[in-house]
């Protein structure tokens, strides 16, 4: 795996973000595709990609892409991106020739896009949509009183409206709603709860719930450890709330197990 992602100079959110399951999914032959570089217009507090310019999009990554799907004989695919607000798209127009390259090289798989919010802008998303991912992915990351501490340059509102357009702008497609949270940021059980309540609302089918942890000292420290009890009692209760597929514990994150958590289809 790493060794074809360097020859096709690809990166992952994997390596970037420094996830904790890098090994376990490398080794089962999955990874989620960083698109647009790797770093980020903006500066969450408990992010590990870097806030610096970043490049122009890479004109041959979509094709790079579709190469290393079709080498790896992969069946499910997570496209992911840093936020690039420098973009009049957001990056948008990028995401949705990854997809058709994708599609292109393997006609039966099944792809899942995790998308910044795209400063809320509907015509961006749209595009993303027409492209057809079978999951739209957007984190809201946390609950909404820690956003101006955890997320100052996000907004709660304008992510859950982004979630709930995104099943409005492709009827008919049988488009799945995805969504992440982290604990141990300083929220509360009932303030988890509130936020899967709103996802809720706003018609999110799939949600996933791990354990922040901190990447430096110079980043958002933790402010608690969740005991896999109360994660146990989250995903329960997400599941009462009517989500069709819950991940809940302390190495779940955003694309783990993405594959096995895309509810009631063939794979």
């Amino acid at each position: 795996m790493e060794s074809l992602l360097r020859n096709l100079r690809l990166d992952t959110v994997c390596q970037g973000a420094q996830c904790p399951n890098r090994s376990e999914c490398y080794a089962a032959g999955t990874a989620t595709f960083l698109i647009l570089g790797t770093t980020c217009t903006r500066n969450c507090r408990f992010c590990a990609i870097e806030n610096t310019p970043p490049p122009p999009p890479r004109d041959d990554e979509p094709h790079a892409i579709a190469h290393a799907v079709r080498e790896l004989n992969l069946h499910y695919v997570v496209l992911t991106s840093v936020t690039r607000d420098d973009l009049p798209d957001g990056g948008a127009r990028h995401f949705a020739r990854t997809l058709h390259a994708i599609r292109s090289a393997r006609p039966d798989v099944q792809i899942e896009v995790l998308t910044p919010d795209f400063q809320g802008n509907e015509n961006a998303l749209q595009i993303v949509l027409d492209a057809r991912p079978d999951v739209f992915n957007h984190n809201i990351e946390t609950v909404a009183r820690l956003y101006p501490t955890v997320r100052p340059e996000a907004n709660y509102a304008q992510s859950l409206t982004l979630l709930a357009a995104a099943k409005r702008l492709a009827p008919g497609t049988n488009l799945l709603t995805k969504s992440g949270l982290m604990a141990g940021v300083g929220e509360t059980n009932d303030d988890v709860l509130g936020a899967l309540a709103n996802l809720r609302d706003h018609d999110v089918d799939i949600v996933t719930i791990g354990q922040y942890l901190a990447p430096s000292d110079a980043h958002l420290p933790v402010a608690r450890f969740v005991e896999p009890e109360q994660f146990a009692a989250w995903e329960q209760a997400a599941r009462g709330m009517g989500f069709q597929a819950v991940a809940a514990g302390p190495f779940v994150r955003s694309s783990y197990h993405a594959k096995e958590l895309f509810p009631h289809r063939p794979l």
